[in-house]
């Protein structure tokens, strides 16, 4: 069985508990991160449109594209690190709900955290991303809350007669 695992800064905790409670031992288990901004190119830009390209001080892309490596690295390490079993880590770039809907090609499982309003079940609880991925993922979705999931309180009342 392979399984898929989308982490997200803040919510990938969650994702890689619940592989470790529902995904069997034996499972292949991918960490997937998605580099989704694109933050030192955007600097580079800047510093050369703004400043000007003859300018003497660095380009702070440049310290940025340094910084940016070992953030996704560490987040990979830690998953890796919760999950306690071997894994593959995954690092790519781009949007992130294609990213993760391409690499879910194939897959048996995948898993992935609630990144809208998590503050009362509903659609909401899903943002642009999640959404895309949920309705285009090629495998079975396991949508887990990254904290206790909300009280879902009673249904609403039905409209009263001649409301519409």
């Amino acid at each position: 069985m392979r399984v898929v695992v989308w982490l997200v800064e803040g919510t990938w905790p969650a994702c890689v508990d619940a592989v470790r409670r529902h995904a069997p031992q034996a499972t292949d288990t991918v960490l997937l991160y998605v580099d989704q901004h694109d933050v030192p190119g955007l600097a580079h830009g800047a510093f050369a449109g703004l400043l000007g390209r003859a300018r003497s001080e660095a380009d702070p892309g440049d310290r940025l594209e340094d910084l940016e490596v070992p953030a996704a690295t560490r987040l990979l390490d830690a998953a890796a690190e919760r999950l306690g079993r071997p894994c593959t880590r995954l690092e790519r770039g781009g949007r992130p709900e294609r990213e993760v809907v391409a690499a879910a090609a194939g897959a048996d499982l995948l898993v992935l955290a609630r990144d809208g309003d998590r503050s009362r079940p509903g659609p909401h609880s899903l943002g642009p991303a999640g959404r895309f991925v949920v309705d285009h993922a090629p495998c079975p979705v396991l949508l887990v809350w990254p904290e206790p999931a909300p009280e879902a309180g009673p249904p609403p009342s039905p409209p009263g007669p001649g409301v519409h």
